[in-house]
């Protein structure tokens, strides 16, 4: 059996070259630079950088972005950051093609953030996101990049 691709701290991670929407790419092939992780942001930053990332059409890099607030967050925040990353990820599999994908992570991501509508925490347009994810489950071929603030 093979090694397995590794980072500097020995954890397996798979080196393989990424392309815009994280699909893995042959190895010697150029990508795009892959987003850092376990970075600890604040909340502020964290939406800042999403935003920025979907924005560049990049949304598996934005959802790593959440996954990192998700994975670092033990408070009330944990199911907000969770369901934005799967939106992110629901996005990905729009823009990859992938309706059914889409589909299940839209419907999945709103449901997760809808309790969240009522506060907009961090200044999260959590109401308009979920209208968002449900008008994108609809018709993902037509979906386009959310505002998160």
């Amino acid at each position: 059996m093979a090694d397995r691709d590794r980072d500097a701290e020995g954890k397996p991670r798979n080196a393989r070259p990424r392309d815009g929407l994280g699909r893995p790419l042959p190895y010697g092939t150029p990508g795009v630079e892959r987003q850092p992780e376990g970075i600890a942001r604040t909340p502020a930053e964290t939406v800042e950088e999403a935003q920025r990332l979907l924005d560049a059409g990049r949304p598996f890099h934005a959802h790593e972005v959440f996954e990192d607030a998700w994975k670092s967050s033990d408070g009330a925040d944990r199911g907000l950051w969770k369901g934005l990353a799967q939106l992110a990820v629901g996005l990905t599999h729009a823009a990859r093609g992938n309706a059914k994908g889409a589909v299940s992570l839209l419907t999945r991501g709103a449901t997760a953030i809808e309790p969240f509508a009522a506060e907009s925490p961090h200044g999260i347009d959590v109401a308009g996101l979920v209208a968002w994810a449900r008008e994108g489950a609809e018709a993902p071929e037509n979906l386009r990049t959310p505002r998160l603030t």
